[in-house]
C-alpha cells in the first residue's frame, strides 16, 4: 500500500550544525540516517519559520501565499490564507491518518486557521514561533503573555508538568504509533522547537560540550544532542511498531542559523532571515528502505515546496490542475539520482522590507527596480537585489566567550551603493566572488525573470497588531480569539475582509460551535 510519510523540520538548525557537514556537535543518528539514505546538498528552504513551513504545507511560494514578509507574529489577525490546499487535506483524500506534533506557526487568530482545520486529524504542539521549552509560556511583549500548548483546539493544561519539549514531543510521537494501525497509511508531520532560542536543554545533554567556550554555542549543542537522540527514538518506534519498511523518513531544517543564537552555517555566507546561502541552504535528507539508491548523495536542485507534489504522487493521490504549484515531484531525481525538473528557485520578493536606499531601476536596466529585496536562483546563477541582511561570514572560532563577536568575522565592506550580487554558485558556494559586474547580460536575464515572477504575486499580507489577541482574554492562552459573527460590519471593509468572505458563508456552521469552544478553554484556564 501507499507508504507512511515521516516528516521531521527542525528548527533553526545551521548548515554546519550536523555530524557529516563537519560540526563539533555529535550528531550519530542524523548521520547514519542520512549516510543510509539520500543526502541533499543542493537543497533550499526559505529564510525564516513561517515561509518555509507555508511552502511545505502548499507547494507554492511565498509571493503565491501573500506571506512574502517576515513571519507571521502572535497578535497579528493573519494565517496561511484559507483558500489553500494543504498536504495534510490531500493525503487524507486518500485515505492517510494525519498528525501533526510541534511548532505551527501558521497563524490561529481564527479557528479555521487551526491545524486541526488544515487537514490534520490531531494536534498536539505550540501554535506560536517560539516559547519557553519547559513551561510552554510565551511573552510577546510586556505584559501580553500566554500559555502556548494546545492538544487539537484546546490549551494542554494536563501537559503543563515541566517536560523539555523535545523529549514531550517524542513521547507524543510514540504514542500515535503505538496507537494507530501499521496497515494503514499515516502522514506524521513533526516539527520540532529544536534548536530554536531560548536556548535551554536537560542538564546531562552538556556533558561531552564542556570543552566549548561559548555559552550559547554549548547550550546549543546540548540541545542538538538531546535532538538527535529524539529523532533516534523515532525510528526505534517505527521499527517497533511496524512501519519502517514502508515508511518514507525525511529530515529538514527550516532555515540557516542564527550565530548570535549557538547556530552555525560555516562555511556559508551570512545567517537566518538573509537570502545568502547560510539562510537558504538547509541540512536535508531522505532514509527510506524505498529508496532505489541507497547510501548516495543529491546534487540536484530541490526546494522545500517540491515536497507537496512528490509526497501526494507517492501517496498515489491527486494534484488538482487548477492549483499553481512552485513544487515540483522530485522523487525519481532523489530516489533514482535522475535530473532534477527544477531548473530555478524563486527565493522571495519582499515589497515591504527595508528598501535599499541607493536601490533604483537604473541600477536595474530598467527591468527592476534594486531597492525592493529580492532573491533568485536559475541553474548555476544567483541574484540578490536590495539590503540583502546580515552578510558576514562566521568561522567556528568565532564563538568565543563574547560570542560571534564582530572582529573574528571576515567583514566585507561593499562599496556604499551596492544593490545588485550576482554569484556563480555552483562554482562559488561562499558568495566570495561578486560577479554582477562581469556578466550584465546574466544580471538583466534573472532581472527579467524575477520580473515575470513578480507579475503572479498576490498583495502581502501583514496586518498590524489587534488588541483581541491578548492571552489575558483568553484565559491565559494564546489561541483563536477573532469572532466574525460580533456584527463587525465596520471592520469588514478593512484588510482581508475579502479574503474572509468568500469562506464566511461556509463557515457559518462551525462558528457557533467555536462560541462554546472560547468559553470552555477560559473556563479550564481561569
Amino acid at each position: 500500500g501507499p507508504p507512511h510519510i515521516i516528516f521531521i523540520l527542525a528548527d533553526d538548525q545551521g548548515f554546519r550544525d550536523v555530524g557529516y557537514h563537519g560540526s563539533e556537535i555529535r550528531t550519530p543518528t542524523l548521520d547514519k540516517l542520512a549516510a543510509e539514505g539520500v543526502k541533499l546538498e543542493n537543497y533550499y528552504v526559505q529564510p525564516m519559520c513561517t515561509p518555509s513551513r507555508s511552502q511545505l504545507i502548499t507547494g507554492k511560494y511565498q509571493i503565491h501565499t501573500g506571506l512574502q514578509h517576515s513571519i507571521i507574529r502572535p497578535t497579528q489577525p493573519n494565517c496561511l490564507p484559507l483558500d489553500n490546499v494543504t498536504l495534510p487535506q490531500k493525503l487524507k483524500e486518500v485515505g492517510y491518518s494525519t498528525h501533526m506534533v510541534g511548532k505551527w506557526h501558521l497563524g490561529f487568530y481564527r479557528r479555521e486557521c487551526m491545524p486541526t482545520q488544515r487537514g490534520f486529524d490531531s494536534f498536539f504542539g505550540s501554535l506560536l514561533g517560539s516559547g519557553d521549552y519547559y513551561t510552554h509560556f510565551k511573552c510577546d511583549s510586556p505584559g501580553i503573555c500566554g500559555y502556548d500548548l494546545y492538544e487539537n483546539n484546546n490549551a494542554a493544561w494536563d501537559h503543563d508538568n515541566g517536560i523539555y519539549s523535545t523529549q514531550m514531543y517524542t513521547q507524543k510521537v510514540q504514542q500515535i504509533l503505538a496507537s494507530h494501525n501499521p496497515r494503514k497509511p499515516i502522514f506524521l508531520y513533526i516539527a520540532y522547537q529544536a534548536v530554536h532560542s531560548p536556548l535551554q536543554a536537560p542538564g546531562r545533554y552538556f556533558e561531552h560540550y564542556r570543552s566549548i567556550n561559548n555559552i550559547n554555542r554549548r547550550r546549543y549543542a546540548a540541545m542538538l544532542a538531546c535532538l538527535d537522540e529524539a529523532i533516534n527514538n523515532v525510528t526505534l518506534a517505527l521499527r517497533k511498531y511496524g512501519y519502517y519498511e514502508n515508511s518514507i523518513i525525511i529530515y529538514s531544517s527550516d532555515n540557516g542559523g542564527q550565530p548570535m543564537a549557538g547556530g552555525s552555517n560555516w562555511p556559508l555566507r551570512g545567517s537566518k532571515g538573509t537570502y545568502w546561502e547560510g539562510g537558504i541552504r538547509a541540512v536535508g535528507f531522505v532514509h527510506s528502505p524505498l529508496l532505489k539508491n541507497k547510501g548516495s548523495v543529491c546534487k540536484e536542485l530541490v526546494h522545500i515546496t517540491d515536497w507537496f507534489p512528490t509526497l501526494i504522487t507517492l501517496a498515489e493521490g491527486q494534484i488538482d490542475e487548477d492549483i499553481q504549484l512552485d513544487g515540483y515531484d522530485v522523487w525519481e531525481t532523489i530516489s533514482e539520482g535522475r535530473r532534477s525538473p527544477r531548473v530555478d528557485i524563486l527565493h522571495n520578493i519582499d515589497p515591504i522590507y527595508t528598501k535599499a536606499k541607493n536601490g533604483s531601476w537604473a541600477a536595474g536596466y530598467g527591468i527592476w527596480n534594486t531597492a525592493i529585496q529580492s532573491a533568485i536562483r536559475v541553474n548555476h546563477w544567483k541574484l540578490l537585489t536590495g539590503n540583502p541582511g546580515y552578510s558576514d561570514w562566521v568561522p567556528p572560532q568565532a564563538f568565543s566567550n563574547a560570542g560571534p563577536n564582530r572582529w573574528h568575522n571576515e567583514r566585507v565592506s561593499w562599496s556604499a551603493g551596492k544593490t545588485v550580487w550576482l554569484f556563480n554558485i555552483t562554482a562559488d558556494p561562499y558568495e566570495r566572488v561578486d560577479l554582477s559586474a562581469r556578466h550584465p547580460e546574466v544580471v538583466k536575464q534573472l532581472l527579467r525573470r524575477l520580473s515575470q515572477f513578480n507579475k503572479t504575486a498576490v498583495p502581502v499580507r501583514y496586518p498590524p497588531k489587534d488588541p483581541r489577541s491578548n492571552p489575558k482574554l483568553n484565559g491565559g492562552v494564546w489561541g483563536p480569539w477573532f469572532k466574525e459573527d460580533e456584527k463587525k460590519k465596520k471592520s469588514e471593509k478593512s484588510k482581508g475582509a475579502n479574503k474572509q468572505k468568500k469562506s464566511k458563508n461556509k463557515k457559518k456552521a462551525n462558528r457557533k460551535k467555536g462560541q462554546s469552544f472560547h468559553c470552555r478553554s477560559r473556563l479550564e484556564g481561569g
